[in-house]
């Protein structure tokens, strides 16, 4: 992770800061909420112990617990990660364990009379059945961490490219507003598009089913 070195000078140095915060953000949201997510949609008894909470603190909203995470993680690029992913995990674990849930359970009742069970039945059955639901349910998770990625970014230090917007606006360089701007734009629809590029390779076998 990234700590905050002071103002950057250019609007790629920007950029790239906020990219940093972006992906730290949402890696840490799903090494947490696509786990949780999977067990909440194949066992009923950590859905009702789960679900009840997460979907009361899904909806308060991150930018209230700014000060609470500067508090804690300090000013530099911890609390902006922390928004990122308070932002995203409780939709990530809701979202992923409905898109569980749709699984054929025809599909499980067969690996289970062949003798899956377990981890087996998990790893085996279960996660490559969603995976390409899965992904595309984190395509549109990564477009929700980047609207958080703007509030995050007014929590700490002043870096980022909100910063820059922020600066550039206030000494009427409208020129550089709009094209962090645009920028922002671009590598998010970009990145979603590469993503989607790689769908139709990854999950071929999918496609032609469907």
């Amino acid at each position: 992770m990234t700590e905050g070195n002071g103002p950057e000078k250019s609007i790629l140095q920007a950029f790239w800061h906020s990219i940093q915060i972006i992906f730290w953000g949402f890696v840490i949201s799903s090494a947490i909420g696509v786990p949780l997510g999977i067990l909440c949609g194949t066992v009923p008894a950590i859905a009702r112990l789960v679900e009840p909470p997460v979907d009361f603190l899904r909806y308060l909203p991150a930018p209230a617990f700014g000060a609470l995470m500067v508090a804690i993680l300090g000013i530099y690029d911890a609390p902006k990660i922390a928004i990122i992913v308070i932002g995203t995990l409780f939709q990530q674990i809701l979202v992923i364990g409905n898109t569980t849930r749709k699984l054929d359970f025809a599909v499980v009742e067969a690996a289970r009379t062949l003798g899956a069970k377990g981890r087996g039945l998990m790893l085996h059955v279960v996660i490559p059945g969603i995976l390409p639901d899965l992904y595309r349910d984190q395509r549109i998770l990564l477009g929700w961490a980047w609207t958080y990625l703007i509030v995050a970014e007014l929590i700490g230090t002043s870096s980022g490219i909100t910063w820059f917007i922020t600066q550039q606006a206030r000494y009427q360089h409208f020129d550089n507003v709009f094209a962090a701007m645009a920028l922002i734009g671009i590598v998010g629809m970009g990145t979603d598009m590469l993503l989607g590029f790689a769908a139709r390779f990854l999950f071929r076998w999918k496609q032609e089913i469907v």
